[in-house]
């Protein structure tokens, strides 16, 4: 897929949205990608899937993971496609928060990781932060971290931020303009944050308390 054409399946799904919002990472932003909007279209997820997965069909890839809770069903159908694609078995797994925030293997999925041949998937990144920890977290147990790649990287994200795989790639790059909370003229002009998407809700009961 071209960048235009996730661009355009992205849109259809109602995953943009403007107004003020607030990123996983703290920082506000005019623009947000409503990952969460995807998800329910099972269709345009496996499509998009499959372009993931034709990135690193070639990588003899073994083990897909994704960080919970939404990357979790990327990474069943990118494991799905890459498994169709090569004629062989490729396990799809996930990372649990471990409540702390980092990540941990649950369920087994430390000894499926063990020894293999792996690909981190995630749906978006601003900071790579998450994408990071997941790959630190396979590789402590044992994985070979093939690459990474991302439905959006809406921050630069470079290779280097997430932890440095064999490679890191994203099916199209958003550059939104995001402040820090300090710098934000939308908080300054008190307009309402949203509360429906994002972190705003934590944000705003942050400041109530």
């Amino acid at each position: 897929m071209t960048e235009s054409e996730v661009l355009d399946l992205l849109q259809k799904v109602g995953a943009f949205r403007t107004g003020h919002f607030v990123f996983t990472s703290g920082r506000h932003s005019d623009s947000y990608v409503n990952k969460d909007a995807l998800y329910p279209y099972t269709h345009d997820t496996s499509h998009l899937c499959k372009a993931m997965a034709e990135r690193f069909q070639k990588k003899n890839i073994e083990v897909v993971v994704g960080p919970a809770i939404g990357a979790a069903i990327l990474s069943q159908w990118v494991a799905y496609h890459l498994t169709e694609m090569g004629g062989r078995d490729v396990y799809g797994t996930y990372a649990d928060k471990d409540g702390q925030g980092g990540f941990i293997l649950k369920r087994g999925y430390d000894q499926i990781v063990k020894g293999k041949r792996l690909l981190v998937v995630e749906d978006l990144t601003t900071t790579g932060g998450s994408i990071k920890k997941v790959v630190e977290t396979v590789r402590a147990a044992g994985a070979d971290v093939i690459g990474a790649i991302a439905i959006v990287n809406r921050g630069g994200v470079t290779k280097k931020n997430v932890g440095n795989p064999g490679e890191f790639q994203s099916l199209v790059q958003l550059h939104l303009e995001s402040w820090e909370e300090a710098a934000c003229e939308l908080c300054k002009k008190g307009i309402p944050v949203n509360t429906d998407i994002g972190h705003g809700k934590e944000f705003v009961a942050k400041k109530r308390s």
